[in-house]
């Protein structure tokens, strides 16, 4: 799902005017009681932690829920939080054990304790939704616990396993509140996390109140927050200049983030490096018209990133040629190595080749009211048709629906933004192009799938480099996915907040805690 900023590229504090004084500087302790509004494009698929794999669930996720590990802002090692200490036992990467902090209760007052995070995972798993993160948990074959005492038993050598553990497919849940068989469906959720939801409207808002019980990595929890969802940018924008938002985040059209500037009065505008990316999937299962291998190579020797980023997003992301962005550990260019520029003569000769009929006509989806998703597919229509090699038939589908449409292979190519689920490459390669991966392509290579295997078996994870690069090699040689762009990672707040530069770094972990009134 889910983009990680390694670090911040810059931060840039707007005050509204010359002679404000030193009381606004500081923390305004009468304030604390008074509720930051935040707004928002990312929606959000469930409220129960076993049926969503989103960045706006895993965002609401990881201010009302726990895991056993956590990461620190621009952190990439994860540190206990429900845990009092987590680590692997010997040396073979096959069992990881965690101790669970004490004191740590639930909204009902009911202690938790390991059978409550063994019943966490197993649920996962078992429940299996089609727009979860259970194949997140790909290599967890069992969970034991003796009070306080947890033991996680992997079929295969796994260094990641820590930093799954401290994701949203992590959260742990009361298990006299949840079904073990099947998702909740209720407006309620039952965590420990710094946050308590108060009040809760599909698509609308989030109240989050500030949890007194909470127990974990954090050393304090924030203010009330007012968590506001927004069909569009536009809105959202709106929503902003009416003074309807406090802060307003993931995502202003492209347009108003080109145009932001330090000078501008009443505003604090955070801008930050982020590794979340964009890809454009195609279903590669013999019914779509995207089946053949050379068809979808044809496209990649179209496809032209660096006017995509000029035009529809206005500069505000950049070009990527690879699976895995830039700033994670991996790192190649192989799109580009493989396709070096845009070539109609090329792609002709490979549909010739394929023995298809000309235009090849397929569907593509794409989610609307996320971002500029519909700019996007209307510009990728124009670039892929005007070579005459292609015909394109555009559909915009909600959210929720849009991620079922994929996840069931209804949909012959789809766009689809990825946030990281913690700073890892093994992140972009099972979920995105593994056997059974969250994208549901129907992409399945053996030799793939080996090369994820074997990358998780390292502890120094730069040793995993070379089977990185071969991974993204054999991604552009199939091209069962097409990265399109790299995303920056932008937060606008009144001059009245501070610690928007905290809120997200692009690991999926939406510090609102960490917002405060100036």
């Amino acid at each position: 799902m889910r983009s990680v900023r390694m670090r911040i590229l810059a931060t840039l504090l707007v005050l509204a005017a010359v002679g404000v004084g030193g009381r606004q500087l500081l923390p305004a302790q009468q304030d604390d009681s008074r509720t930051i509004t935040v707004g928002t494009t990312d929606g959000v698929t469930s409220l129960d932690p076993a049926g969503a794999y989103d960045a706006g669930s895993w965002a609401l996720f990881s201010n009302v829920f726990q895991s056993l590990m956590t990461f620190e802002p621009g952190g990439v090692t994860p540190v206990p939080d429900a845990a009092e200490s987590c680590g692997f036992d010997g040396s073979d990467l096959r069992t990881y054990r965690c101790e669970l902090r004490r004191g740590l209760t639930f909204p009902s007052g009911r202690a938790m304790t390991g059978e409550d995070v063994k019943f966490s995972f197993d649920r996962v798993k078992r429940i299996k939704s089609d727009v979860g993160p259970s194949s997140l948990l790909d290599t967890l074959v069992s969970v034991s616990a003796s009070g306080r005492d947890v033991t996680f038993r992997l079929s295969s050598p796994d260094a990641t396993f820590p930093l799954k553990v401290a994701t949203g497919a992590g959260a742990i849940v009361d298990r006299e509140k949840y079904p073990a068989k099947a998702l909740r469906t209720d407006n309620g959720v039952d965590g420990t996390g710094p946050y308590n939801l108060t009040g809760y409207t599909k698509d609308k808002q989030a109240t989050l109140a500030p949890n007194t019980h909470y127990k974990g990595a954090i050393s304090g929890t924030g203010r009330p927050v007012d968590l506001r969802y927004y069909g569009d940018g536009d809105a959202l924008e709106k929503a902003r200049k009416d003074k309807q938002v406090d802060v307003a985040t993931r995502t202003l059209p492209p347009g108003v983030l080109a145009g932001l500037n330090a000078s501008d009065p009443g505003q604090r505008v955070s801008e930050a490096d982020s590794s979340e990316i964009r890809n454009l999937y195609f279903n590669t299962r013999r019914t779509s018209p995207l089946h053949d291998v050379r068809v979808r190579q044809a496209m990649a020797w179209l496809i032209d990133r660096e006017k995509l980023a000029a035009t529809v997003y206005e500069g505000t992301v950049d070009p990527l040629y690879s699976l895995i962005p830039t700033g994670i550990t991996g790192h190649t260019t192989s799109f580009f190595d493989a396709y070096p520029q845009l070539s109609k003569a090329r792609a002709r000769a490979l549909l010739a080749d394929a023995g298809v009929g000309l235009p090849v006509r397929f569907t593509y989806g794409y989610a609307t009211g996320r971002g500029s998703g519909a700019e996007e597919a209307a510009e990728i229509k124009r670039q892929l048709e005007a070579t005459g090699l292609f015909k394109v038939t555009l559909k915009g589908y909600e959210w929720t629906d849009f991620q079922k449409r994929w996840a069931s292979g209804k949909l012959d190519a789809y766009a689809v933004g990825w946030v990281a689920d913690f700073p890892d490459p093994d992140t972009y390669g099972g979920p995105l192009v593994g056997t059974n991966g969250t994208m549901s392509t129907g992409y399945s290579d053996k030799a793939v799938d080996g090369l994820i295997t074997a990358s998780q078996q390292y502890a120094d994870r730069g040793e995993a480099t070379k089977d990185f690069r071969s991974l993204q090699e054999a991604v552009a040689r199939d091209v069962p996915v097409i990265p399109l762009w790299q995303a920056k990672e932008y937060v606008v707040a009144g001059e009245e907040v501070g610690g928007g530069q905290y809120l997200s770094d692009g690991t999926g972990v939406f510090r609102l805690w960490r917002l405060t009134w100036i």
